[in-house]
């Protein structure tokens, strides 16, 4: 072989080593860089260069798998920065601003807090919202069919009828309560809540309702002296990022009432909580990633229709039915998704 040849020979063999290896997956072209907005802190040596979690809770890894279905890999093609309000939602505005100057092809904010700061920061990227309940009467949406605006996504609820379906279980369960206490968020300014569902419930159900609104954490334990001296007999908890947040101390604060409760999400009987009923949270966190996916592919987010939740799931735990001398319904314990002994 000449010389000359042999180069050549050479640099072919070189440039093939270096070359991509073509990938049986389609795989975006660009790397993509989302802002996250979230409510719950993250412990420290979970966290990446970019505020984001290493493994993370199970329904960031639900998101991060639902994104890999998608083609969005980290480190590949991906790039996340996140941020964190903590429970403090007057965070929000300063963290979303900050989330925007970074210039993200899309953030994802998660509950009605953040959703609102980061709407309020651009009108051009795109927000996909999580999290979320009533958005339309929050103002977040123009409609769930047609969102219009910046921002789309996925919601909690199915309506203010989940809120009678949390008491007809709760009632199921403790078949003698007449006097349940109703532990919800105070919003300042007023918010819509969901009184007017549970009442009617009640109604039905010959229940009458206390209401305890709180929203600083150490008027917690008032308000469950107040249910106490009230002669409350069990305890219906309304969904907000708030009780989320302040969970296991709500748990703790039931159980040293012996107040038979049910909660809206299944992470406060995984600690120790009665009952649980409220939308699939992996089925939620998985979706995500078909309104990213949609959305980088020329999707405007106001044509994409907000999602409701389709699957609902009723959580059990025995230990606790044990520890306050209940017996839950055999048909009951049949129809549970998940009973935790």
């Amino acid at each position: 072989m000449k010389p000359r040849e042999a180069a050549l020979s050479i640099t072919l063999a070189l440039g093939l080593l270096v070359a991509p290896v073509p990938s049986d997956g389609q795989q975006p072209a660009k790397v993509y860089r989302i802002g996250w907005l979230g409510n719950d802190a993250v412990p420290a040596e979970d966290i990446n260069p970019q505020n984001c979690p290493i493994k993370g809770p199970p329904y960031w890894q639900v998101f991060v798998e639902g994104l890999r279905e998608r083609g969005y890999i980290r480190g590949q093609n991906l790039l996340l920065e996140c941020r964190y309000t903590e429970g403090r939602e007057e965070r929000a505005p300063a963290l979303a601003a900050e989330l925007v100057s970074l210039r993200p092809d899309l953030i994802v904010a998660v509950n009605t807090a953040q959703v609102r700061a980061v709407k309020q920061a651009t009108s051009a990227i795109p927000i996909v919202m999580v999290g979320v309940l009533n958005p339309v009467g929050r103002g977040l949406v123009a409609s769930l069919a047609r969102p219009g605006g910046n921002v789309t996504g996925l919601t909690d609820d199915a309506g203010q009828e989940i809120a009678g379906k949390y008491l007809q279980l709760l009632k199921e369960a403790v078949p003698k309560v007449s006097r349940v206490a109703v532990l919800e968020y105070l919003f300042d300014p007023p918010e819509p809540t969901f009184r007017t569902e549970p009442q009617a419930a009640a109604q039905a159900l010959d229940v009458t309702l206390q209401f305890y609104r709180v929203r600083d954490p150490e008027k917690l334990e008032g308000a469950f002296t107040a249910m106490t001296q009230a002669r409350a007999q069990a305890l219906l908890v309304l969904p907000h990022p708030f009780m989320i947040t302040h969970r296991r101390r709500i748990v703790d604060l039931a159980a040293k009432s012996r107040l038979p409760a049910m909660y809206p999400f299944r992470g406060f009987v995984q600690v120790g909580g009665f009952l649980s009923y409220g939308a699939n949270q992996p089925d939620i966190w998985r979706r995500v990633g078909f309104y990213v996916d949609k959305i980088f592919k020329g999707a405007k987010p106001g044509d994409l229709p907000v999602e409701q939740p389709t699957k609902f799931d009723l959580i059990i735990n025995l230990k606790t039915a044990r520890m306050l001398g209940l017996t839950i319904p055999p048909s009951m314990l049949m129809r549970a998704d998940e009973v935790i002994e």
